[in-house]
Order: C-alpha cells, then structure tokens, then sequence
C-alpha cells in the first residue's frame, strides 16, 4: 500500500532549533535547518513513504481562529534555546531564526518533497485537509507532529507520530489511553481545554472524567455538545461536573470550533491551491545542488545519504 507522510514543519524545526548546536562557517547557528533534515531522514529510513508533504503555519496563520477566541496562543513563554555554544540577543534570535526557515525551504526546494504553506492558515488545516484529500484515497497516511490535536484525524488508515516519544499513535492506542474514540477527540478535548493554546476548558473536567462520566464518546460513533448537554440534564442527582458543563456551553461550541479539524477552516481559493500542489506535483531531486548547500553551510560532514537514497525513490 502507498504511503505519504505528513510533516508539521516548524513542529519539527523548532525541536531541532532548541537542541542542535550546529554552526555554519561563518559562526551562527544552524542546527534547526540541519536538525530537520536529520529529523526527516529519521521519519523517511522509519516509514519509507511514497511522498512526503511538509507544511508551514502561514503569514497570521492564527488570526481567523483568535478572531473567535482572542486569548488563542495568547501568553506563550518564549523559545528557550539550551544550545552553550554561541549566544545570541533576542534580536539576533529573530533574524537567526527566520533565516534558518528560510534557508531549510531552499534545502527542501532541492528535493522530491510537496512545501505547503498559505497566508491566514494554520498548518493544522492544511494537513488536515491534505490527509482526507482523494488523490491519497486508500494510502496510508502518516502525520509526523508532537501536537494532540491530530489525534481526531485517526482512522484505520491515518495514524500520528511523536517523534519525542517514538511512539505511533492509532485509533486503538487513543481508545486504550484515553477511552476515547478519535471522531470525538475534538469534542473532548473542547470540554477539557488546552493549555499549550491558551484554552481554557470546563472547570474540573478533564480528559479521564470525560471518559468515565460519558463512556458513549468511545463509541466510533459522533457525538455533539448537545448529546453532553442533554445527558447532564437528565441526569437526576448532578454532580459539580454536570452543573459546570451546563454553564459553560458557549464556551465548548467555540473551543470546537478552533480544535476541530474534521471540517478544515479553509477558504475554496485555498483548498484549489493545495489541489494544485499536490495533484500537479512533479518530484526532482536536484542531489548536486543539495549537496553543495551543505557544503556552503560548512556541513558537508553530515551524513545524509540514508535521506538521498529514500528521496531517489519518489517518482510519480
């Protein structure tokens, strides 16, 4: 069976970006492109994908989803590099960061891989969007992120994984850790909240309460925030969990409305624009020129031939 991989980009760049202490010949950091393309040959030796789509957050990616909930990744602490070979200011941080992005597109411009990033949307859509797309009807699908929120994109042929945790995440694994199923993930997870996206969920509810007080949402089965509504109130002695539920409805319906990636918050042009990317991609893998940039970074000492081998594969 084809296989095409996933890639949250600046998920897997900005682990590399924190850890990798790789200098280029001029003295300036460059271990977040090097350590993606480590990464990514890591991902492509792993599943030995048929394709590999990367995709970025674009320009004010978030401004549609805080345009619904302004505190949206609100209040992020910053990066926090734990590189001790060169330091930086926080202005030179910014330029040395935004030149390692750019400079790693123009690494991945030279090989047989599908870059996606549109202004206003987030890559949580596209890749969303990109997994239920019918060119890839009856391919395995792999998503290669750290970030919960894809789990409700699991199915019998889509699975995660956290490349932190080295661990492949299915519909069976969400309904033994969680008890619950995928198509309601989003749902749950809209009741719990999320920290990390400055989310605020129903007071005193998490994900196991959820699980134990509505075992209906490990059915396969979708479930709503009215069938959580009705249940409350028709339970007879309510509990604190009950009474906060039914208090904070228009809280749920919003944050479901920013997790949820089973419909992909994507305008028509854009949705044509990835139709383009992906049906009318022709894969090149230009190895010289990819070669010689890392030589003029002053990594040429990187082996990366495991990568070469697997992107010599991708033909259409």
């Amino acid at each position: 069976m084809s296989k095409v991989m996933f890639i949250h980009g600046l998920n897997m760049f900005i682990r590399s970006y924190i850890v990798n202490p790789t200098l280029d010949k001029h003295g300036n950091p460059i271990g977040g492109c090097i350590g993606f393309l480590k990464s990514l040959q890591k991902v492509c030796r792993k599943f030995n994908p048929e394709e590999v789509i990367v995709v970025w957050d674009g320009h004010e990616g978030s401004q549609r989803k805080r345009a619904l909930n302004k505190e949206y990744k609100e209040g992020r602490s910053p990066i926090r590099s734990n590189r001790r070979l060169i330091q930086l200011d926080p202005k030179e941080q910014v330029k040395n960061k935004a030149y390692q992005l750019i400079r790693l597109m123009e690494y991945l411009n030279e090989l047989p891989v599908i870059q996606i990033t549109i202004d206003f949307v987030e890559a949580d859509d596209v890749i969303a969007y990109g997994a239920r797309h019918p060119y890839y009807g009856g391919w395995d699908k792999i998503i290669v992120s750290s970030d919960k929120d894809f789990f409700q994109l699991c199915d019998d042929l889509t699975s995660v994984y956290r490349p932190i945790q080295n661990k492949v995440v299915t519909v069976q694994t969400i309904l033994d850790e969680f008890k619950i199923h995928p198509n309601n993930f989003a749902l749950a997870r809209a009741i719990a909240g999320d920290p990390s996206d400055n989310l605020q969920g129903v007071p005193g509810v998490g994900l196991k309460t959820l699980a134990k007080r509505f075992p209906f949402l490990a059915r396969e089965e979708e479930s709503d925030c009215e069938k959580i509504v009705t249940n409350c109130a028709m339970q007879t002695k309510r509990l604190k969990l009950h009474e906060n539920l039914l208090q904070s409805v228009d809280l749920v319906k919003n944050n479901y409305k920013i997790m949820q990636l089973y419909t992909p918050n994507i305008r028509p042009i854009n949705r044509i624009f990835i139709d383009n990317a992906i049906i009318g991609f022709e894969p090149e893998f230009l190895r010289l020129n990819f070669i010689k940039m890392l030589f003029q970074d002053d990594c040429g000492y990187i082996n990366l031939d495991e990568l070469s081998m697997i992107m010599k594969k991708i033909k259409r």
